[in-house]
């Protein structure tokens, strides 16, 4: 633990350049996907709404917005100790999170410029998005004296290949939980002005409307590919998106909750209402989502994190890899259960619920 008076230290690559966070199984991490696959794929079924959203990229609602004002002109020397680390993490988890996108999404643009002109289109608008969002987190970080040097993080990350159909689970989700993350903590300090440490937070509003987009993107996107949605596997795979990325954020932000308290904010609370509120959205295009209410839900989520409480203090023992690594194992074990007893959990009918609203 960082004492509250001390300033954190970082790794860095040089002066100013932190090193980028090591990869684990619950870091951002980049993607690449089967283009030729996507270029063979008729939209015809849903260009209309692809139509209609791609006119909104061009309209570029917030194109003035990623504009830094007076109120970051100012030391931030007085964000110290545990919380300056946790809120330097956060901008960089962000950041990369954020670049990751822009990476993916400018190749696709340029991989699909010639066989589908309007998901080119679509790509290379929101890749112009999601380096705004980039851009404005390591400015940031900056104010930290730190940044990340995103074409060291370009050559020296490892990237996961996903098919077209995992990718567009993945970012669909990712986009739609962004929006929700980014609104909860605005509406928050918009009612609590006194816990806005730092003037980032005030961009929320107008950003998270960005995240919001590319969802709805990407809905459409699927919706034109039935056969992403309508089957029996369509249904496992669901599932099992939905829970690894409500499990990955349920980990990692009650790991660092104190980050959360310092804007005052209860980490397992917020992030209850995250995973509803994602949950929610989710039911509006895939045919099952998570029976989060159940009530051993969150019970087995606080299992998990508890399990992986005790393997970050032996990470942090000091005592030989082998040894820290053989006794994870049982930690492991226990995440690894309750995993599968979530996914195990019978779902909710989305389409059965669509069917009924209307």
């Amino acid at each position: 633990m960082v004492n509250s008076l001390t300033k954190p230290t970082f790794d860095e690559i040089r002066p100013g350049v932190k090193v980028p966070a090591q990869d684990t199984i619950l870091t951002p991490r980049f993607y690449t996907t089967d283009f030729d696959e996507m270029s063979a794929m008729d939209i015809s079924v849903n260009e209309d709404e692809l139509q209609a959203i791609l006119e909104e990229f061009r309209t570029d609602y917030n194109r003035h917005h990623f504009v830094r004002d007076a109120e970051f002109e100012q030391s931030w020397e007085h964000i110290d100790g545990e919380t300056r680390k946790l809120f330097v993490e956060f901008l960089e988890r962000s950041c990369t999170a954020e670049f990751s996108g822009f990476l993916l999404y400018k190749e696709m643009g340029r991989r699909l410029k010639t066989s589908s002109p309007v998901l080119a289109e679509c790509f290379n608008l929101m890749s112009r998005d999601e380096a705004r969002h980039a851009g404005f987190l390591n400015k940031a970080m900056s104010d930290f004296n730190l940044q990340l040097d995103l074409g060291f993080l370009t050559k020296s990350k490892s990237y996961t290949f996903f098919k077209p159909k995992f990718i567009f689970y993945a970012t669909y989700l990712s986009e739609k939980i962004g929006y929700w993350r980014y609104i909860k903590i605005y509406r928050h300090l918009e009612a609590h002005p006194e816990n806005r440490i730092y003037p980032i937070f005030r961009f929320f509003e107008n950003w998270c409307q960005d995240e919001n987009r590319h969802g709805d993107f990407f809905s459409a996107l699927m919706k034109s590919q039935p056969q992403f949605l309508n089957d029996w596997k369509a249904k496992l795979w669901c599932r099992f998106f939905l829970l690894s990325v409500f499990a990955t954020m349920f980990l990692n932000d009650l790991q660092r909750k104190d980050f959360y308290a310092s804007i005052g904010l209860d980490a397992r609370e917020y992030d209850m209402d995250v995973i509803r509120k994602t949950n929610e959205s989710a039911a509006k295009v895939f045919p099952v989502i998570l029976n989060v209410d159940h009530p051993e839900f969150f019970k087995a989520l606080d299992t998990s994190v508890a399990a992986n409480t005790k393997m970050a203090a032996i990470g942090q023992s000091g005592q030989p890899k082998a040894l820290q690594l053989l006794r994870k194992i049982p930690h492991v074990a226990a995440i690894g259960w309750q995993m599968l007893r979530l996914y195990l959990m019978k779902p909710v009918d989305a389409v059965q619920m669509r069917t009924v609203v209307r």
